[in-house]
Parts: C-alpha cells; sequence; structure tokens
C-alpha cells in the first residue's frame, strides 16, 4: 500500500508538470502550543468558532521515503535540526486553503514527515479540525492575539487586507521557539506542487530573507505620490536596488530576523502610514519598505502568483513562462469560491485535487 500511495503523489505531480510546461520539472501525533492569553480566552469566551461548520476528509498517511530514513523526534521535538519548518495561518473564512496548501505539500514532499507545520491563529477551536484531517502531522498551533497590531493597521484597499492575522507573518520571530532558526512562510491561498525540501535549502547568503522578485513590476505604484515626495521616506532607498515580491512565499532566516529587530522596523512604517498615509495596500507594502532591495531572490517557479484575478470581469490568469513548483491565488478570487459557484478560472481545477473539504463519498 505504502508504494501505491507514493506512486500516487508522484503521478498528480507528473500530471502537473505536464498541464503546464513541458520544462516543468510517522511523527507522533500532533501537539499544541498555546498563550496564556488563548488558555483565557478558551476559559472565558462565550464566542465559539464557526468552524464547525466544515468538515474535512481525513488525508491519507504519507510516509518518508527510504533514502529519507525513519527519523524519530525524541525529546529534541521542534528544535530537531533535520526538520524543514512550514508556517501558515488558519482562520475560517481561510481554512479551506490552509487545508489543501498541507496538502500539496505533504503528498510532493518525498520526506513528508521531515515537515513540521507551525499553524498562526486568531480564532479557537480550529486545532481539533487539523488534528483529525492530518492525524501523523507533526504541528504547533500559536495564538496571535489581533490586538497586538489593531491599533497599527490602516484602512486598505480590500477589508480581506485588514485582517490583523494577515500580519503575524511579521512576529514568527517572536512567536516560534528560539531553536526555529529558519522557517518557509506561505499564504494560504496556494498549492506546492514539488518537494518543498527543494525552497528549504535555498541559500539566503547574507540576506534575512528569500522570495522570488519581478524587478519589471512599476515599484512606484506601491506607494502614494506622497511618500515619493517626501526625501525623508523615499530616501529609504537609496543605495538600493527595490524590487516587488510577494510576501506569501517567503524563506526567513530567524536568527538574523532577531538579531536585527526587524518587526520593530516594519511597526515603525505602520505607525508613519497611520500619521500620513503613504501607501494604500495592507501587510506588503511595510515588507517592501523594510527588505525589497535586500531580497535572496529565489526562482519564480516558488511563486507562481496573481492566479486569484476575478474571472466575472474575464481576468482569468495564466501562468507566467517557465518551470512551475508552487501555485498561488494571490487576488480577490480563490479557487474554492469559484469553483463552488461554478464560475472557475480554467486553473482552478489545478487546485481541485487537493481539496479535502466535505464528507467521503
Amino acid at each position: 500500500m505504502l508504494w501505491i500511495m507514493r506512486f500516487s503523489g508522484f503521478f498528480s505531480a507528473a500530471m502537473v508538470m505536464i498541464v503546464l510546461s513541458p520544462s516543468l520539472q510517522s511523527f507522533p501525533p500532533a501537539e499544541a502550543i498555546r498563550s496564556s492569553h488563548l488558555d483565557d480566552v478558551l476559559r472565558f469566551s462565550g464566542q465559539i468558532p464557526s468552524a464547525d461548520r466544515f468538515s474535512f476528509r481525513k488525508a491519507s498517511t504519507f510516509r518518508n521515503a527510504a533514502e529519507c530514513g525513519r527519523r524519530a523526534l525524541g525529546k529534541r521535538g521542534v528544535c530537531d535540526p533535520s526538520l524543514v519548518h512550514v508556517a501558515i495561518t488558519l482562520d475560517v473564512e481561510y481554512l479551506r486553503g490552509s487545508v489543501a496548501a498541507v496538502h500539496s505539500i505533504l503528498q510532493h514532499s518525498m520526506c513528508p514527515e521531515s515537515v513540521f507545520f507551525h499553524f498562526l491563529v486568531s480564532d479557537t477551536g480550529l486545532e481539533t479540525l487539523v488534528r483529525s484531517t492530518f492525524p501523523e502531522v507533526k504541528f504547533n498551533v500559536y495564538y496571535f492575539d489581533p490586538e497586538t497590531v489593531k491599533s497599527l493597521i490602516s484602512t486598505s484597499v480590500r477589508q480581506a487586507l485588514e485582517q490583523p492575522l494577515n500580519y503575524a507573518r511579521n512576529y514568527l520571530a517572536d512567536l516560534l521557539e528560539p531553536c526555529v532558526r529558519r522557517v518557509i512562510y506561505l499564504d494560504s491561498d496556494l498549492v506546492v506542487v514539488d518537494d518543498i525540501s527543494k525552497l528549504w535549502t535555498t541559500s539566503l547568503g547574507k540576506k534575512t530573507i528569500g522570495a522570488p522578485e519581478y524587478c519589471h513590476a512599476n515599484f512606484t505604484k506601491y506607494f502614494t505620490e506622497g511618500f515619493w515626495s517626501n526625501r525623508k521616506f523615499s530616501g529609504t532607498f537609496i543605495g538600493r536596488n527595490p524590487c516587488y515580491f510577494n510576501t506569501g512565499v517567503m524563506v526567513m532566516d530567524l536568527v538574523k530576523w532577531r538579531r536585527f529587530g526587524y518587526t520593530k522596523r516594519i511597526e515603525r512604517w505602520m505607525e508613519i502610514q497611520k500619521s500620513g498615509r503613504i501607501y494604500e495596500l495592507g501587510s506588503l507594502p511595510p515588507f517592501l519598505l523594510v527588505f525589497a532591495g535586500h531580497v535572496a531572490p529565489i526562482e519564480h517557479r516558488w511563486n507562481q502568483h496573481g492566479l486569484g484575478g476575478d474571472n466575472v470581469r474575464g481576468s482569468c490568469r495564466d501562468l507566467h513562462p517557465g518551470p512551475v513548483s508552487l501555485l498561488h491565488w494571490s487576488g480577490s478570487g480563490k479557487p474554492w469560491l469559484r469553483l463552488d459557484a461554478k464560475q472557475s478560472c480554467p486553473l482552478d481545477s489545478l487546485w481541485a485535487p487537493y481539496d479535502l473539504y466535505g464528507n467521503s463519498s
């Protein structure tokens, strides 16, 4: 049975690669970590999240290939240096996407038992659901208090961009255990169609973060005219060659992040935004202000983004040229919503095989 499941996973990966481009190429049961604040919420809050309206099928059991070995975590747990660390947010609105993302990572990983997930939540009650869907997966759950950024968030062009959990990635160095030295951060609206360990082993050199960069994009449009006319603000890019990058896929060196206090630097720009508008989008511009021009470049195959174009207005997106390792439905259109409404874009069918929503037939 093991070889059948593994063959099935590689077969599905091969089918995706053929469709997209000719050049494409067990841990113990899950455990959770909660802050004392979350314990208070569980104990005293009268609000019960609506996650109980979701029903997910249990994922298959994914085991390491023979060349990976069967490592036992033992007492080292999350601090085991052989692990691949992946951070993803969980919330009710995007829960279906998060589950599909995890499923895709496991299905295409040669060593799925070596992947450790870090789930960031602002709602209680999601841990049990994830545990029942992925009973063999090792993960921790971290509560991100919305009050941490509530006073720092300014209005955006889309209300969805104003949700506090969008900013949890800024605090990964504080939320995750100090022994976690590196993490891959992934958005909830994507699927991975390649081995995540390839992204994990990307060299960052002396940089703190790595991401696919898009230097042909019009970088000036991410900030207001008031920003560019103020030399105090625009001068931050002097001596840098800033390029746009999407923060939905990043490899982050948490040791450097902690050492240089990047969370405070991002918060400072958010404070400036509150006092005088310098950008229109949500959590992206502060990252650009701090890191653009100081990013370790990663192959574009690891973020084929922008697939969430609004198909109702005729803007279904095509893939960028070249091979594909990750499909990202950034934008307002999410594949699960469009598929349910029978108004899908052609590429949404590539997300569907990883969807575990609904009861077994």
